[in-house]
């Protein structure tokens, strides 16, 4: 057998192989094609839109409902070094640019040196209280490990971090385009009138995208 025969042969021994692995894959295993699975590769999230969260009362809330809004999403906790000119800043932009069609999302976390340790009840209270937020707080959640919601799993995906894509402190920032699209992430001690620039831009702006600073 000269070369060229043996490599041809070969080949086709190669391809033999390739088809019966696909078989044993494919149609031994049905659930591999199975309607489900499909769905859920079509269903994986396009933007913030796909996400729904529960308020401060335990009730469902659509992120959709933001559609057409800039957002800055932010974890938020109340006894953080940070928490006094966080909630300060936040209020100035809220109150400045929530009739021009911006909203912040709020998200308790206790992960970082259990710094939110309340109820919601009690977190919502001392937010709109002490803090005299008017944006929405929702329910107490996990933004790092094993039982972070879905939500920040997808923020994080979209716009890492420095070195690792978990969240490291309180009032780390994600910003929303109109579209439902992360376009910034920033860090915990990036002020919130720092990003007022970028805020006013995305305001101006229906593109989907955003050159903005990490």
């Amino acid at each position: 057998m000269n070369l060229w025969s043996f490599t041809f042969t070969t080949n086709w021994i190669s391809l033999l192989f390739l088809a019966l692995a696909f078989f044993l894959v494919f149609f031994k295993n049905p659930s591999f094609l199975s309607s489900q699975n499909m769905a859920a590769i079509e269903e994986s999230p396009k933007s913030i839109y796909d996400f729904t969260v529960k308020d401060a009362r335990g009730n469902d809330v659509r992120l959709s409902n933001y559609r057409g809004k800039v957002l800055l999403v932010v974890n938020v906790a109340s006894k953080c070094g940070l928490t006094e000119s966080n909630y300060k800043e936040l209020n100035v932009l809220y109150e400045k640019y929530k009739d021009q069609g911006f909203e912040i999302l709020a998200f308790p976390c206790n992960q970082f040196a259990w710094q939110e340790p309340g109820t919601n009840d009690e977190i919502q209270e001392t937010a709109c209280t002490r803090f005299k937020a008017e944006f929405p707080i929702f329910a107490k959640i996990d933004v790092d490990g094993k039982n972070a919601a879905p939500l920040y799993k997808f923020l994080k995906s979209e716009k890492g971090g420095l070195l690792v894509d978990a969240i490291k402190w309180n009032f780390t920032k994600f910003l929303v385009n109109k579209e439902g699209k992360v376009v910034e992430r920033y860090a915990p001690r990036t002020s919130p009138l720092q990003i007022e620039k970028d805020i006013q831009n995305l305001l101006s702006s229906s593109l989907s995208g955003y050159p903005g600073t990490s």
